[in-house]
């Protein structure tokens, strides 16, 4: 069975609705097995950026050391803000290890060109060992074992850094074994699988901070990710960015959450 660590941090995002990234986490986890589930008591206060341009630093190294203690191989990490899987490969080897990024966002900025300040959007840079020293990860992962998915709404100083990586489209998602192919050609031993689940299409989930159109359904998405497991083992996952206006609102979307657990999983 599938052990699942639930981090409901929110320190990292640059949103408004921020806080309400708890409760998505805590609406994930009400679906998962509660014997197979640790839910980390995750500080609320928003912390001091302790004289570097990652806004809440503070908590966010409290957090990082939390999830460190707790993550194992095969862990499924439920955040939280997606800046939680730098944390969670941070207590992996990660020799021989390939990474895909599902999000619309790529998330490659670093604290001297970051617009927010938010460490969410230096998240897949600081996995590649780039950004605040005390963030990134120490070896990195190589850029051409790093496959980003989906994204679609990207910043004029992420282009350098999204050059050196491998990229499919939402479209290229139409072939159910594109994913796997583009990660078996890294040459990757493992993967880890990070979701964010704005990767999808609005038209699927309505419970993120910025909707981005044209994204994935959930149905190409959970496809493309049972292929990629069938070539490539599961070193774990990440499913992040969950922001519900309402409870309500939570109980529509966990339809398509479930499915991307149960492709992970």
């Amino acid at each position: 069975m599938a052990r699942f660590l639930v981090v409901p941090q929110w320190q990292g995002s640059p949103s408004a609705r921020a806080m309400l990234l708890i409760d998505g986490a805590s609406a994930i986890a009400g679906d998962l097995p509660r014997t197979a589930t640790t839910v980390l008591d995750i500080p609320v206060e928003a912390g001091e950026s302790l004289g570097t341009g990652v806004h809440r630093l503070s908590s966010l190294l409290r957090s990082r050391a939390m999830i460190v203690e707790n993550v194992h191989d095969g862990t499924i990490v439920i955040g939280g803000d997606c800046s939680v899987t730098v944390a969670a490969l941070e207590a992996h080897d990660r020799e021989g290890l390939a990474v895909v990024w599902l999000d619309a966002h790529p998330d490659l900025h670093t604290d001297e060109t970051s617009p927010s300040g938010a460490f969410s959007g230096m998240a897949l840079r600081a996995i590649l060992g780039e950004g605040e020293p005390q963030l990134a990860l120490s070896p990195g992962i190589p850029a051409d074992r790093v496959v980003l998915v989906g994204a679609r709404v990207i910043d004029d100083a992420e282009q350098e850094p999204l050059a050196r990586l491998t990229q499919l489209d939402i479209t290229d998602l139409d072939d159910p074994d594109a994913l796997a192919a583009a990660v078996a050609a890294t040459g990757a031993s493992r993967v880890w699988v990070h979701i964010d689940v704005d990767v999808l299409d609005p038209a699927e989930i309505a419970g993120v901070s910025t909707a981005a159109p044209f994204g994935a359904s959930a149905a190409a998405l959970t496809t493309a990710i049972r292929a990629l497991r069938a070539r490539v083992p599961l070193a774990g996952a990440t499913i992040s960015g969950f922001s519900p206006r309402s409870p309500l609102d939570a109980v529509d979307d966990l339809g398509a959450i479930l499915r991307l657990v149960g492709a992970v999983a």
